[in-house]
C-alpha cells in the first residue's frame, strides 16, 4: 500500500529532513511512527500524501508512482488518503458538521449519506452536542477530533494521522483509537505518528522510529519486522 525506496528530503538551503528512507507498509497494517520532535515524522507523512516531493528516491502509494503523478491527477491519490494534520487545518468560520461534510461533498456523496456519517462520527467521538458549533469556538482537543472525523469520513484506503491524540485526555484518546481500529478492521491502512507510547506499548502492531531523519530499530517493534534503512473499502459507517 505504501512503498518508499531510498527516499531523502532536503529543504533549502541545506536542511536534511530525511535520509535514505526505505519502508514498506502492507494493506491493512497499523504502523506507528515515533521519534523526537524534528525527527522527520511530519515530513514523511507529507511525502506519502504528495504534499511534498522527495529530493531523491521513489514513493509509491496505493498504486501511484508519485514521481510520475501529474498535478491534475493528484486528486485521484487524495481520494484514497485521509490526512489528520497536527495543525488541524479546519475552516474556523464553518460549523463542525460543515467541516466533516466537505470531505464527502467534493465526491458528490448523497446528502442523506453525508448527514448519517457526520452524525455517526460525532457520536463516536463524543461531539454530537457540537454539531452546529463553529470550529473556531472549539477547544484544541475538540478541534483535533473534528479533524480526525473529517480525515476518515470517506472511509479512505489509507489514513495518515499526525499526533492524533496530542491534545486529548485518556478517555477521548480511547475513543479515537477505537475509531481507528474500526477502520482497520474494514481494511484501512493506518500510519500514525505519535509521541504517546501508550498507544502501542501493549499491542502487536509495528512500530518504526525516526532519529535525525533516518529509520532506526525500535524496542517496541515486533520481532522479525525490518525497519532499518534497507527496504524490506467498505465504508466505516457499516461497522459503526
Amino acid at each position: 500500500m505504501i512503498d518508499l525506496i531510498k527516499v531523502s528530503k532536503t529543504y533549502p538551503p541545506d536542511v536534511q529532513a530525511l535520509t535514505d528512507i526505505s519502508l514498506t507498509i502492507l494493506k491493512g497494517e497499523i504502523v506507528y511512527l515515533t521519534g523526537m520532535s524534528g525527527a522527520g515524522k511530519t515530513t514523511l507523512l507529507r511525502l506519502i500524501s504528495r504534499m511534498e516531493k522527495p529530493s531523491k528516491g521513489m514513493v509509491d502509494v496505493a498504486g501511484f508512482d508519485l514521481a510520475k503523478l501529474p498535478q491534475d491527477k493528484i486528486h485521484l491519490l487524495r481520494r484514497k488518503i485521509g490526512m489528520a494534520h497536527q495543525d488541524f487545518k479546519l475552516l474556523s468560520d464553518r460549523t463542525v458538521s460543515d467541516n466533516i461534510a466537505i470531505a464527502m461533498e467534493v465526491l458528490y456523496t448523497p446528502r442523506s449519506t453525508i448527514e448519517r456519517r457526520v452524525r455517526d462520527l460525532l457520536d463516536l467521538l463524543d461531539l454530537s452536542h457540537k454539531y452546529a458549533t463553529r470550529t473556531g469556538e472549539l477547544s484544541r482537543g475538540e478541534q483535533q477530533r473534528v479533524a480526525i472525523a473529517r480525515a476518515v469520513a470517506n472511509a479512505p484506503e489509507i489514513v495518515l494521522a499526525d499526533e492524533p491524540t496530542g491534545n486529548l485526555d485518556n478517555e477521548t484518546t480511547a475513543r479515537v483509537m477505537d475509531l481507528f481500529h474500526r477502520l482497520n478492521r474494514t481494511g484501512t491502512t493506518l500510519l500514525i505518528a505519535t509521541h504517546d507510547t501508550t498507544l502501542y506499548r501493549a499491542g502487536k502492531d509495528r512500530v518504526i522510529e525516526l532519529r535525525f531523519g533516518r529509520l532506526r530499530p525500535s524496542e517496541h517493534t515486533e520481532a522479525g519486522v525490518q525497519v532499518s534503512d534497507e527496504k524490506t473499502s467498505p465504508p466505516i459507517i457499516e461497522e459503526v
